[in-house]
């Protein structure tokens, strides 16, 4: 079963599973995110649609019919029904990081009005309540298994968090134990919760992109999904009712993922934050625009310096992986929008950007790379580049307003970062980004 069917997973989690030797044996059950639409849309096309894989100099189309079934995210009835099965094994996910509703300490938010309506309905009705987040749907199907005694269960979040197994496992057992304490023993002794990284670069399809699909294949499919060749899933973590062979796809199964994951979430996702900011604001609207802007490159490489120093990988793999990325970015057929990835910059900058900068002055250095990071957000928060969409969108933007000095410092101290010198850098390079220096 999955959660969130959005482009990324069909060109990943359903892509691998496609691959796997033993695909005939598995399907997904999917489930949308926010909206319906791609629930209608391939329920048109039993769950079939085109991935179309487009590199620096050819393009290339195959069909993925790994998915056997797709629901809209409030057809409760049917997650239930899934859960009390012993034919689910796997449950993963690809909700964003704002879907996990996590408070500022990695808790789950139970303060919000959808977390609380969620706890509220759940508990007075464990079997039927209907629910709205991700971890409220969760514990609902967890409920349903638990009375069916159906057996054990892993939960595989797929979303660019920190040691996403644990922060899946803190928000469910949270919301469990305010709506029914017994259920976090049986949780501890039924479901694994697998931490994973996931990289395979996947901007929202094009026009052009539909006609090449249909050159291709001689089919229209308005459900096309469009990738880069470069795919990686890096997963850490027990299968215990089993799990397709995605190791034979391609996927690698270590004992920790912690250091590819601080290597993906540095590298390319803060590299793409450093873009989709810094980029936007200098006029560009896509990664590809922005990487061949000599400055930006600069820009991003002096980011990448910063946070390289920080990583546990060798040297030689990290190096040859800022240059992969460099490739990737640089590929002309990908029109992956800046926009798209300064999205919930909130949620995004206090693990990508404030880590590697406490680590810099930990060790006595003022990291530019990572302190031009920040003032590009502050600077996208104040109305340069990308327009601002974000979950917490009113918050930050009230921090962000006012003088320069104010909005670094005010930001700043939003990120739990208390140092004048920083302050300081973080002024200067603010306001040569919005006089465009």
């Amino acid at each position: 079963m999955h959660l969130g069917v959005g482009n990324f997973f069909r060109a990943h989690q359903a892509w691998y599973t496609e691959h796997a030797p033993d695909a005939s044996g598995w399907g997904i059950a999917a489930f949308t995110g926010r909206s319906p639409g791609a629930a209608v849309g391939l329920e048109r096309q039993a769950g079939l649609y085109t991935l179309l894989v487009l590199g620096a100099d050819r393009a290339e189309a195959e069909v993925v019919s790994s998915l056997s079934a797709v629901h809209a995210a409030d057809d409760l009835d049917a997650l239930r029904r899934y859960l009390a099965s012993d034919e689910v094994a796997v449950v993963t996910s690809t909700v964003t990081e704002a879907g996990y509703r996590r408070d500022d300490a990695g808790g789950l938010d139970a303060g919000a009005d959808d977390v609380r309506a969620d706890i509220a309905a759940l508990a007075a009705d464990p079997a039927g309540g209907r629910v709205t987040t991700t971890p409220g749907r969760l514990v609902a199907g967890l409920l349903a298994r638990r009375a069916a005694a159906v057996g054990p269960l892993a939960l595989v979040p797929c979303d660019n968090l920190p040691d996403n197994g644990a922060a899946l496992r803190r928000v469910v057992t949270d919301l469990a134990r305010l709506v029914d304490p017994g259920l976090v023993a049986w949780i501890d002794e039924h479901v694994s919760f697998v931490t994973t990284t996931v990289d395979r670069i996947t901007p929202r399809p094009t026009d052009a992109d539909r006609a090449e699909v249909a050159r291709l294949t001689g089919v229209d499919d308005p459900q096309a999904v469009v990738t880069e060749p470069f795919a990686e899933w890096v997963l850490a973590g027990d299968f215990p009712a089993g799990r397709p062979a995605w190791d034979v796809a391609g996927a690698r199964f270590v004992e920790d993922v912690r250091p590819f994951e601080t290597r993906k979430l540095w590298l390319l996702n803060g590299g793409h934050s450093v873009l989709a900011y810094a980029g936007s604001i200098r006029g560009h609207l896509t990664v590809a625009e922005a990487i061949a802007d000599p400055l930006v490159r600069d820009w991003v490489e002096e980011w990448w310096e910063a946070a390289g120093r920080h990583l546990t990988l060798p040297a030689v793999e990290v190096a040859a992986y800022r240059q992969a990325l460099l490739d990737r970015f640089a590929n002309p057929r990908i029109r992956h929008l800046l926009a798209q990835i300064a999205a919930d910059g909130s949620q995004k900058v206090p693990i990508r950007a404030v880590p590697v900068l406490l680590a810099e002055r930990a060790a006595g250095r003022l990291p530019l790379g990572a302190t031009r990071f920040v003032a590009a957000w502050i600077a996208h928060l104040r109305g340069h580049g990308a327009p601002v969409t974000d979950v917490r969108a009113a918050e930050i933007r009230t921090l962000a307003d006012g003088p320069a000095d104010a909005a670094a410092a005010e930001v700043l101290t939003w990120l739990g970062v208390d140092d004048l010198e920083v302050t300081a850098m973080v002024e200067q390079q603010l306001r040569e980004l919005e006089q465009g220096n």
